[in-house]
């Protein structure tokens, strides 16, 4: 996994890191808040590892930050505070798990794997689109760093046969089928349909093939 660590205590941190990497993660490591968050910005860990008690930004206001920025990556606190309204602002927060200090390494490693398992079957129900879309075939719905996308219901269905059928064009024929319920409806209003949720969308995972139709290519 992708891991950020965010630890002001340097020992710790340190040891963190060596005990992580030393089991096949690949650790990010910061000792304060505000550089942290800009990386964790850009959504590409899989997990994060945040104390509560760090310089800048704190370990609440670092996850609280993130999801307005529509980041949902999953998080473990780990914080000597010990306190009942800090461990119930962590879950409200979205936090996956807390473990209070001190504790044995192999016991965040544990921590670590139950969260990579619930990772492995949610991907398995995921298909994904882009950097930062999914399609979640269970639900039927589209997600931006997971979290859901308010579409229309055509746009909804025309997401979910792209998905469906990534890697392969989906010609003007399959979504007069799948999406018009094969009404007699001209190629054009199909396209101008396709342009307008490519608008909408905040990375374009549609691809125009030239006088066939559409395609989302395989990750």
């Amino acid at each position: 996994m992708k891991i950020l660590l965010l630890e002001d205590e340097v020992m710790l941190n340190d040891a963190i890191v060596e005990f992580l990497e030393a089991h096949g993660h690949e650790v990010t490591p910061f000792l304060e808040g505000k550089e942290a968050l800009e990386i964790a910005k850009e959504g590409k860990h899989d997990l994060l590892i945040l104390d509560i008690n760090v310089p800048n930004i704190d370990g609440l206001k670092f996850l609280e930050k993130l999801q307005k920025h529509r980041i949902a990556t999953p998080a473990i606190f780990i914080s000597a505070m010990r306190g009942m309204e800090e461990i119930a602002r962590a879950y409200e927060l979205g936090c996956c798990d807390y473990l209070k200090k001190p504790f044995h390494l192999p016991e965040l490693l544990l921590h670590i794997g139950k969260i990579d398992e619930l990772l492995g079957v949610r991907d398995k129900q995921h298909i994904r689109l882009s950097a930062r879309y999914s399609y979640d075939k269970a639900a039927d719905r589209l997600l931006f760093d997971h979290v859901p996308v308010a579409l229309t219901r055509r746009q909804m269905q025309i997401v979910a046969l792209l998905a469906r059928h990534q890697g392969s064009v989906v010609d003007f024929e399959m979504l007069r089928h799948y999406v018009w319920d094969d009404a007699i409806v001209d190629n054009a209003v199909m396209r101008a349909e396709v342009s307008r949720l490519k608008k909408s969308l905040r990375e374009d995972f549609i691809e125009n093939i030239r006088g066939m139709g559409y395609r989302v290519k395989k990750g």
